[in-house]
């Protein structure tokens, strides 16, 4: 038999009651765990009991921390389990957090991936780097396309760039490092040599695309 000690009459900040059992553990349970097991200060359980408690509270906790993620972030189903798990939950209980998600539509890939695209936009990203932010938000490749399909013309953005780091007067050096910053953003070698041209950079020295 497992006893509990005792039940706080309120949640902490995250939502939790602490549950104090006779051999010391303290459990943190959310309410809806508390009222389905109805519990309280001197509730007894059988080793049956106590395990389903346990359960229950796991499948409760990688829920509860989905949503936190989910709404500090966007973050893609895959990406989403993947944290549960680097956060302590069980994986079971976390893909099972990722499918409780889904079936609510709390989570969904397409619309992280076109919310992923749109922040590379908008950062004046190139389709490289939008790319790279897909694979790291563990988007699955087959919706990439769809949310690379109106992926803008970036050369007025790699202008600006340009004209904000350089003047008429910058050297080579100074301009190949202004390249490898842009590089860096996912920008092409020829968008960003169209672009250095059009604001008349000597651009002699350079590679070729």
């Amino acid at each position: 038999m497992m006893r509990i000690n005792q039940l706080s009459s309120a949640p902490d900040r995250a939502g939790r009651y602490r549950v104090e059992l006779e051999d010391g553990t303290v459990m943190r349970l959310y309410r809806q765990t508390v009222e389905d097991f109805g519990l309280y200060s001197g509730k007894e359980f059988t080793s049956e009991e106590f395990h389903a408690l346990e359960t229950s509270a796991g499948e409760m906790s990688a829920k509860m921390r989905a949503v936190r993620i989910v709404s500090a972030s966007g973050v893609s189903k895959r990406e989403l389990e993947h944290r549960l798990v680097q956060k302590g939950e069980d994986p079971d209980q976390a893909k099972a957090a990722v499918e409780w998600m889904s079936e609510l539509s709390l989570i969904d890939d397409r619309k992280t991936a076109e919310q992923i695209v749109s922040c590379c936009i908008s950062k004046g990203y190139g389709i490289s780097r939008a790319k790279q932010a897909l694979y790291e938000k563990r988007i699955p490749k087959e919706l990439w396309e769809d949310a690379l399909e109106n992926y803008p013309d970036q050369l007025e953005k790699i202008m600006d760039f340009l004209q904000s780091k350089l003047t008429a007067d910058s050297q080579e050096k100074e301009i190949r490092r202004v390249i490898d910053a842009l590089l860096r953003r996912g920008h092409s070698y020829s968008s960003i040599r169209k672009a250095l041209n059009k604001l008349s950079f000597d651009t002699e020295d350079l590679p070729e695309a």
